[in-house]
């Protein structure tokens, strides 16, 4: 396929840019600030004597013109839409609705390959974003769509309260953010629907995303209560990649609409077994009827993925 991905610059954009030419696609990438060197440098690498097949273009995604303007002469059959604030920033707008930031003080740091990439003048407007790439797609009649949603869509690490309703947590479970992050990305979701309400040709996967990672033992830290805000969750940044692409260019006629996934390891990120820190830092939330959280088995059911993307969960080595 001919696929577009934005946010290509990130550190998620990047493998799935890698995975997906891996794969014989040919990759359009759109970001607002210019290709990384590091993602450059890996993209010159020729593949059966052959240069990669991908195009950047810079694009200010915020103006729907120029979104629309980027994507139409490509001719693209799916879209991966990564580009977005990773967090709730000031925790009063920037993550929702700042567009332009010039202080050099607040900024984002993306990682592409553990190399540290400063963006200093923008913020995405998650929302913003979001919509302008589901109408365009719609426009253009581009009926394939992933876009990152977050796991933080229900109250985690950012949210101060933590009413979660039983263990572990599939797409069932009620979403209450209480700061802008996660707020965004619920709202994003929300937009999902509607775009494929009045477009019902379209697919949308909402992919809510954990912590992505090289591996999980970068998402372990030796006092297990640094990480209980987010049930010691992650996913290896190349199983997440993957996901992305099945929802794009995977197998057909399993779903059609809007659908989210939560795309996590189906094991924690902990050394101590899940029970004992259910019972040391959740002992009041309960189980889910028929599930268990043996071993050191996650806080989330992916089994939704696995279903209806294929997706399984994959760890370097295995």
């Amino acid at each position: 396929m001919k696929i577009a991905i934005t946010g290509c610059n990130g550190s998620v954009g990047t493998r799935v840019v890698l995975a997906a030419l891996e794969q014989g696609h040919t990759i359009v990438g759109l970001d607002a600030v210019p290709c990384s060197e590091p993602l450059a440098s890996l993209l010159l690498r020729k593949r059966d004597g052959q240069p990669a097949k991908f195009t950047f273009k810079r694009v200010d995604l915020t103006d729907f013109e120029a979104a629309l303007a980027a994507l139409q002469p490509e001719r693209v059959e799916g879209i991966v839409q990564l580009a977005a604030v990773r967090t709730p920033a000031d925790y009063k707008v920037l993550a929702h609705n700042t567009s332009v930031l010039h202080r050099p003080a607040l900024r984002i740091d993306t990682y592409a390959r553990g190399i540290r990439l400063r963006r200093k003048h923008f913020h995405y407007r998650n929302v913003v974003i979001s919509w302008n790439i589901l109408r365009a797609a719609a426009e253009l009649k581009i009926n394939r769509v992933a876009q990152a949603s977050s796991v933080n869509v229900i109250p985690l690490v950012w949210s101060d309260r933590k009413d979660f309703e039983y263990f572990p947590i599939d797409e069932e479970h009620p979403c209450r953010p209480d700061e802008p992050y996660g707020l965004s990305k619920l709202i994003c979701e929300i937009q999902a629907d509607a775009i494929v309400r009045r477009y019902p040709a379209m697919k949308v996967a909402s992919l809510r995303l954990s912590w992505s990672l090289p591996s999980r033992e970068d998402a372990l830290r030796e006092d297990p209560e640094r990480r209980k805000n987010d049930l010691w969750g992650y996913v290896q940044e190349d199983s997440a990649a993957e996901a992305f692409l099945l929802a794009v260019a995977g197998e057909d006629g399993k779903w059609s609409g809007h659908e989210r996934f939560f795309i996590v390891a189906p094991d924690t990120s902990a050394n101590e077994e899940t029970v004992e820190l259910w019972q040391t830092y959740w002992r009041h939330v309960p189980l889910k009827e028929g599930k268990d959280l043996n071993g050191r088995k996650g806080f989330f059911d992916c089994s939704k993925a696995e279903r209806l993307l294929g997706w399984v969960h994959q760890n370097p080595g295995q």
